[in-house]
């Protein structure tokens, strides 16, 4: 992925407008359905992080979910499944890492992953953040429809589990 800038994004800040808060796979399917989807995704990573090849310390890795944000209609589409280290996850969702007094350990990560320097890592953070303001105005509508919950075990093309 390319930056604003040209430079490549290896590891990017993903923000979920607040008004959508909540609403996930997670809480949208039974327990046992969403267990089998990050199952998968962690088998299909070879329980390792698809961003920079690591694990975590108390869990290797954890599911994240990959949402396409159509800014006219309000309609946030899941376009997959990731395995991500519980470090990358934690860039993924920077607000709360600073919610939780993490963003300090966010940010350096980002940076490191990235190659970027603090101000470059910052510069991407607020730019996420400025979309993010944006797009909480707005309710968004959920499209889940790319995920078949009666066959959730077969991996396809690393982040979708279809039939």
């Amino acid at each position: 992925m390319l930056g604003r800038c040209g430079e490549t994004i290896i590891l990017s800040v993903e923000l979920v407008p607040k008004t959508s808060w909540g609403d996930n796979l997670r809480s949208r399917f039974k327990p046992s359905e969403w267990d089998a989807l990050r199952f998968a995704c962690y088998a299909a990573a070879g329980h390792k992080c698809e961003v920079c090849g690591g694990v975590g310390k108390k869990h290797p890795v954890e599911c994240h979910e990959i949402w396409h944000y159509d800014d006219e209609n309000h309609v946030q589409t899941l376009q997959g499944l990731i395995a991500l280290c519980p470090a990358c996850h934690e860039v993924k969702h920077f607000g709360r890492a600073q919610a939780t007094g993490n963003g300090a350990r966010a940010l350096s990560h980002l940076a490191r992953v990235n190659g970027w320097t603090d101000a470059q890592a910052k510069a991407h953070i607020e730019a996420a953040f400025t979309m993010w303001r944006k797009r909480s105005q707005s309710n968004w509508t959920l499209d889940l429809s790319k995920v078949e919950v009666k066959n959730l075990l077969r991996p396809v093309e690393r982040d979708l589990f279809l039939p």
